[in-house]
């Protein structure tokens, strides 16, 4: 009998797919991954409204996803949105639709629930132990900071601070100028103050990317500065800083038509991704922070985890 489950991040910028295979105790195999960018938050993200073709490509990704999950047998399907449909006005729209095409339910968090599920996957991708680290998720409606060590959460929160909503906000210049940069960071100076307050109480040496634009992160230093490349059955990346200025400082002086032909990012992250990297920069010069590591897991793998967490309990 099939225990396969299928896991669904229904993300701002991209939803993501992942089909897993318990084990008795309390791991799981990985089967499938795929993901599609929809852009929820195409233009509209900051009037609080999912837009006709966002909604539309959204709906058809569903639609594809549960093709594939029916093709596994899955016995559970889990979805799971943020940040966009937390404050879409026709987010209760969306739901009912997308149950209705694809028969998939979709399920709402709450930002302190999202930054839990983000440190239950990046606790089994990453080495912790009892000092702190600071794990930082980068989405495209909410950006989540989470102060934790390998037994618990010391403090989280989930800041509207996605690279969505700040790309509609902002409206950069290509490329990007030095007083631009002054403006975004005098923003985050502001919208920060409670993550600042949180170091001060739990100071951090690390910072934990998960996933996502720090996976670009990864695979530009792999392409050009012959760093680790991205495994399929490693989960833990550490990057040296000098590489991480590196590659930010060429991301952030290039155009997005340099952007979109660079080797090694994907042409999905190619118009957001200066300000993931202006994010990162920030978090990691106004801390002061000292190593930097990428996990490869990130919400939905803790989904999986704490799945699995309670399945091995019940045995």
């Amino acid at each position: 009998m099939s225990n396969k489950i299928a896991v669904i991040d229904c993300g701002t910028n991209t939803f993501n797919l992942l089909i897993a295979q318990p084990a008795s105790d309390g791991h799981y195999k990985i089967l499938h991954q795929t993901r599609v960018p929809v852009k929820l938050g195409e233009g509209t993200i900051n009037n609080g409204v999912i837009a006709q073709n966002a909604f539309k490509r959204g709906i058809e990704a569903l639609v594809y996803f549960a093709e594939i999950i029916n093709q596994y047998n899955c016995v559970h399907t889990l979805a799971f949105a943020t940040s966009a449909l937390r404050t879409g006005k026709n987010a209760n729209e969306f739901i009912a639709h997308a149950l209705e095409a694809s028969g998939i339910h979709v399920q709402v968090i709450s930002g302190d629930r999202e930054a839990e599920l983000i440190y239950k996957g990046n606790k089994t991708a990453v080495q912790m132990n009892l000092e702190y680290s600071l794990i930082m998720d980068i989405g495209g409606g909410s950006t989540e900071f989470i102060i934790a060590n390998k037994e618990k959460i010391l403090w989280k929160e989930s800041f509207m601070l996605g690279v969505a909503r700040l790309f509609n906000r902002f409206n950069f210049s290509d490329p990007i100028t030095p007083k631009e940069i002054e403006k975004f960071n005098l923003h985050l100076d502001h919208e920060l103050a409670n993550l600042k307050k949180a170091i001060t109480m739990y100071p951090v040496q690390e910072l934990i990317g998960a996933s996502g634009a720090f996976d670009s992160i990864v695979e530009l230093i792999e392409v050009h500065y012959n760093g680790p490349e991205l495994e399929p059955t490693q989960t833990e990346y550490p990057i040296h800083m000098n590489y991480f200025e590196l590659i930010s400082h060429k991301l952030i002086k290039s155009s997005l038509e340099e952007r979109k032909n660079l080797p090694g990012l994907i042409p999905m992250r190619a118009d957001m991704m200066v300000i993931s990297v202006l994010l990162m920069k920030y978090v990691i010069d106004s801390l002061g922070i000292k190593q930097l590591k990428v996990s490869s897991y990130s919400l939905k793998e803790g989904v999986l985890s704490e799945l699995c967490e309670k399945e091995a309990q019940h045995l």
